[in-house]
Parts: C-alpha cells; sequence; structure tokens
C-alpha cells in the first residue's frame, strides 16, 4: 500500500501530541561464522562482525528520523544465540564474548544489544550451561548488552533444571549490580516460547530461521491510544470502544511501516517484521495502565483489568495486521511495571500486585516485566514464579517471560530507580509460601496434550 500525504500529517500530530515514536530499529545479525575453539578469537570475530554490519545503522535512523518526524527512541542489535555461535568453544567462561558485544555496541552507537542467549527448553548441552553460568558476570561487566534463556515451549513443556539454574542467575546478577541498582538482572529474561524475531529488549535474538542481517522494527503509541479513548463518549459501549483502538492501531503501524521499508531499503538488508506492541515509557500520558483506566476500569489492577487488557491487546493486533503483510514479533501491549507511570502508582497504591499482574500476563504480550522484588526472596520463590509463569505460556501456546529485579538490600515500599525509559519500580511483595521440595525436583513438565498438532 502506498503511504499517502493525510497519513503523513496525521502521524505527525500523534507524534507532537500523543508520544507516537519508533521505539526501536533494531538490526538482526548471523554470527553462525564467527564460532571458534578460542574463545578470545570468536570474542574479535563478533567484534568486526557487528562493527562492520552495523556501522551505517545509527547514522541512517538519525537521517529517517530527521526525514519523516518521527523520533526513533533506540537503535539496536540483537545477534545469533552465542550458546549456538559458540558451540565449538572449549571455554567455560563466555564473558569475553559479552564484552566484545558491548565494546561494538559502543563503537557504531547502538543503545542496546540483544542475544548473550541459550534456547534450553528441551535440554541444556554444555555450551549453553556454561553461558547460562557466565550471565551474571557478562551482565556486570557490560553497559548494553542483554541476556535472555528460553526455559520452555508448548512443544517441549518446561525443563525445570534450566529454570532452577536461571533462579539463581537472576539473583546473582542482581547481587552483582546492587551498586547499580540491580541493573544486571534488569538486562536478563527467562522466556517460554521465546520468537525468532523479537525487535525488544531484553529478550531479541536473531534466529534460526532468519537471513543473514534483518531489520526489525517496533512500534509504540499507549499515548495515541489513550488520547482517542479519552475523547469517546463515556456510554459509549465496548464494540465501540474496541473499534477506535483497532483504527488507532492501523494508524500506527502504518508509520512504523514507512520507517522500516525506508531503513531496510536505505541499508541494504532484509525487511523482517513490524512489531506493533504498545510499550509504555514513564512519561505521563504514554501508559498501558491509563489506557485500561480509560476503558473504564477504576484503577489499573482492579477487577475488570484483565478483561480490559484481552480487549485491548486482541484490537491491536486485530489494527495492525491489516496494516502490514510483515506485522510479528510480540505484538500487543506490554505491562512492564518500573517503565509505565500508571503502573507505578498502582502498584505503589496496593492495587496492583504480582499475583494480579500474572493474570494480566494470560492476555498480554509477554508477561511479568520488570518487577522488583525484595532482595532477600529465595531461589525457590523465583524458580516458582518462572514455572508459574512458563506454565501459562506453555498451556495457552503464547509467549510469556519473567524479568524480576531482586532488588538487594532493600524491602517492600523501597524503589530501583533506573532512569530514562527503564524508570523506576516500587518494590512489590512476594508470596512467602514457596516449598523447597517443588523447585529443586528438577526434570522437565512435559508439554501438554495440545502440543500434539500434526
Amino acid at each position: 500500500m502506498q503511504i499517502t500525504p493525510e497519513e503523513i500529517s496525521e502521524t505527525l500530530a500523534m507524534v507532537n501530541q500523543q508520544h507516537l515514536d519508533i521505539r526501536t530499529i533494531t538490526l538482526g545479525l548471523n554470527l553462525r561464522a564467527c564460532g571458534h575453539e578460542d574463545v578470545n578469537v570468536m570474542a574479535q570475530r563478533v567484534y568486526d562482525r557487528m562493527t562492520s554490519a552495523a556501522e551505517k545503522l545509527v547514522p541512517t535512523a538519525e537521517q529517517l528520523e530527521r526525514e519523516y518526524g518521527v523520533p526513533i527512541v533506540n537503535k539496536r542489535i540483537s545477534v545469533t544465540p552465542i550458546a549456538e555461535v559458540a558451540a565449538a568453544c572449549t571455554s567455560v567462561d563466555l564473558t569475553p564474548v559479552a564484552i566484545a558485544m558491548d565494546k561494538a555496541a559502543k563503537e557504531v552507537g547502538v543503545d542496546f544489544v540483544g542475544g548473550f542467549s541459550a534456547l534450553v527448553h528441551k535440554g541444556a548441552s554444555r555450551v549453553d550451561n556454561n553461558l547460562m553460568h557466565s550471565i551474571p558476570e557478562a551482565l556486570a561487566a557490560t553497559d548494553f548488552v542483554c541476556s535472555s534463556v528460553n526455559v520452555g515451549s508448548t512443544r517441549a513443556g518446561i525443563n525445570m533444571d534450566a529454570a532452577l539454574v536461571m533462579a539463581k542467575q537472576i539473583k546473582r546478577a542482581a547481587e552483582l549490580t546492587a551498586d547499580r541498582q540491580c541493573i544486571g538482572a534488569g538486562k536478563l529474561v527467562v522466556f517460554c516460547n521465546a520468537v525468532e524475531d523479537n525487535p525488544f529488549m531484553a529478550g531479541a535474538f536473531h534466529g534460526s530461521g532468519e537471513a543473514d542481517e534483518v531489520i526489525n522494527v517496533g512500534v509504540s503509541g499507549p499515548g495515541v491510544v489513550r488520547h482517542v479513548l479519552s475523547n469517546l463518549p463515556k456510554d459509549a459501549d465496548l464494540t465501540t470502544v474496541a473499534e477506535a483502538i483497532k483504527a488507532t492501531a492501523f494508524r500506527i503501524t502504518r508509520a512504523g511501516e514507512l520507517m522500516s521499508r525506508e531503513a531496510a531499503r536505505r541499508l541494504g538488508y532484509a525487511k523482517g517484521i513490524l512489531d506493533l506492541s504498545l510499550a509504555p515509557t514513564p512519561a505521563e500520558g504514554d501508559s498501558v495502565a491509563e489506557i485500561l483506566e480509560c476503558i473504564g476500569v477504576g484503577t489499573c489492577g482492579g477487577p475488570g483489568t484483565t478483561a480490559a487488557l484481552a480487549m485491548l491487546n486482541d484490537a491491536v493486533k486485530k489494527g495492525g495486521v491489516m496494516a502490514s503483510s510483515s506485522v510479528g514479533g510480540l505484538s500487543g501491549a506490554f505491562i512492564p511495571v518500573s517503565e509505565d507511570a500508571g503502573m507505578i502508582r498502582a502498584a505503589e497504591s496496593g492495587a496492583l500486585c504480582l499475583e494480579k499482574l500474572e493474570a494480566m500476563t494470560c492476555v498480554c504480550s509477554v508477561g511479568l516485566d520488570m518487577i522488583a522484588i525484595p532482595g532477600d526472596t529465595p531461589v525457590e520463590a523465583i524458580l516458582g514464579i518462572i514455572a508459574d509463569e512458563a506454565a501459562i505460556g506453555m498451556i495457552n501456546n503464547k509467549t510469556t517471560a519473567v524479568r524480576l529485579i531482586p532488588a538487594i538490600g532493600k524491602k517492600v515500599g523501597d524503589r530501583l530507580d533506573f532512569g530514562g525509559l527503564l524508570g523506576y519500580a516500587p518494590v512489590m511483595p512476594v508470596n512467602q509460601c514457596a516449598g523447597s521440595v517443588f523447585a529443586h525436583r528438577g526434570g522437565r513438565i512435559p508439554a501438554p496434550i495440545n502440543s500434539l498438532k500434526n
């Protein structure tokens, strides 16, 4: 479809008044040719590949911003899961590769690089285990590197041995960065049903089904949706509300389609997916929680919140899929607590608790995201939260994730302050009734019956 002058004019109004932005242009890179038995040789190859391929990424994005007047908030790189690249590596510690990734990110000027990752939903290889055990030190030693591990899928079940390892690594990553607001854990996410084309951090990696270089774009516009809903009459029925969201999502996605198309063309890389995700920021008016409250929920977290979020997520996808032939990634609505001013207020008031957030993850795009918990939360409780969230994803054949941040030295009512897009996170209470037996049984929770699709 052609982009019309009217669409451009409408888009500029959404940018200037309603916080519309391109949240990220993410360059996906295949690093499989960088493998080597010597970790330092591999690290150098990774650096060379990233700096060469991404040399023009940031200048191109900045040029697009100037030409079209649409802000591109982040420029990012995602790479082949490093556990796959390191298959021949004899080193136990893969931190040097993360350091090389971080150095390359700084050299080309991107904001984040994702892919210090492993896929272990059915079992972990030697290198997978090496990578998982390298994560805390790798995240502590770097500024821009993000890490993800996929521990479950609908087809394979949940690898509970890997989930327990990751519960420990989350705690360790927070401990090693306790002097930096425990940000190590904020750059680490544990997945079920991870997707190969996600442009958003911390879970982005370049999947095995992708071309060598791919441009994936993530669009965000909760402020635009909130603006439209705030202008609807209070007696508008929910069908009308859903239609308004769908029409708005279409317009937002068209702006992203234009930027995606142009970025891929100018860089000479394959055009990947367009991820239409209502990813909030701490700015007032740019909040998913406030959208739910505009729909009519009294306070986010109160009764009706999950139903309103389900309608929002579905309408966003319906509108987006009509605006581009390549909608993908995690498209829908995100609910990261620290990054959403409305979520922060709801959590601080007690209206929004961890259990209600878990219920909401059944219908949102991802899962429990950017949630600070007391620093003395036991590993068994963290494992239980990961397992619960993975079970939701496994049974419902959707992507779910956990990004918890143990606030070392802090208790409920305190907060972690990350600044920028990551905002701040009030430390939320965790149910103290986690048992020790379940966490340490190990093995694999079998795939559900609905995994038998053939």
